[in-house]
């Protein structure tokens, strides 16, 4: 990417407006892990998290899940680093087998469902017990695929949003709290 955009990124979280403060995440993510652990820690499940808006939150999610599970992950993409979405592209399948297992599709915001929709069909075309899917962000936003999160950490209004995953352009996952793009006056 070029300094440019690196720049116009700096330029968005200068103006961004903190829905979520770093505190509050990480205690919407605790929350999240006694939720899973209550649901899932006797079934051997395997957390898939999708790549790469998932990796932050799963990243804090797994240390916190004290029972036997497996990690893969898969890349679907609707962004491609684009500020709107687009055909879904699939970049690479889990290398672990799904059929007969319970899955839990760990990702960082549920918006308009068709990334979401199309990784549970995955799952369970390939066989899958059982499919779930947690989301750290659920976007008050019109569904184009009819799709809930079974766990959700925190609900914001329908705004661009940015860090704990998300991104701007590419930038500003690893920023410690979640955003909303400022709106144009």
């Amino acid at each position: 990417m070029s300094d440019a955009l690196a720049a116009e990124a700096w330029a968005v979280y200068r103006a961004a407006e903190c829905l979520y403060d770093e505190t509050t995440v990480r205690g919407a993510v605790d929350r999240l892990a006694g939720e899973v652990t209550a649901a899932l820690a006797g079934h051997n499940p395997l957390l898939l998290c999708p790549m790469t808006g998932g990796v932050v939150l799963a990243g804090h999610l797994l240390p916190q899940l004290d029972f036997p599970l497996e990690f893969d992950y898969i890349h679907a993409t609707r962004y491609a680093g684009a500020l709107r979405g687009g055909e879904l592209t699939w970049k690479v399948t889990p290398t672990a087998e799904l059929a007969g297992r319970h899955v839990l599709i760990v990702d960082d915001v549920l918006d308009r469902g068709i990334t979401l929709a199309a990784l549970v069909d995955f799952c369970r075309r390939e066989g899958a017990a059982s499919v779930h899917s947690l989301v750290l962000v659920d976007k008050r936003c019109r569904r184009e695929a009819a799709i809930e999160a079974d766990f959700v950490g925190l609900s914001t209004p329908d705004r661009y949003l940015f860090g704990w995953g998300m991104d701007y352009k590419g930038y500003l996952r690893n920023v410690p709290g979640i955003y909303a793009v400022a709106e144009a006056p």
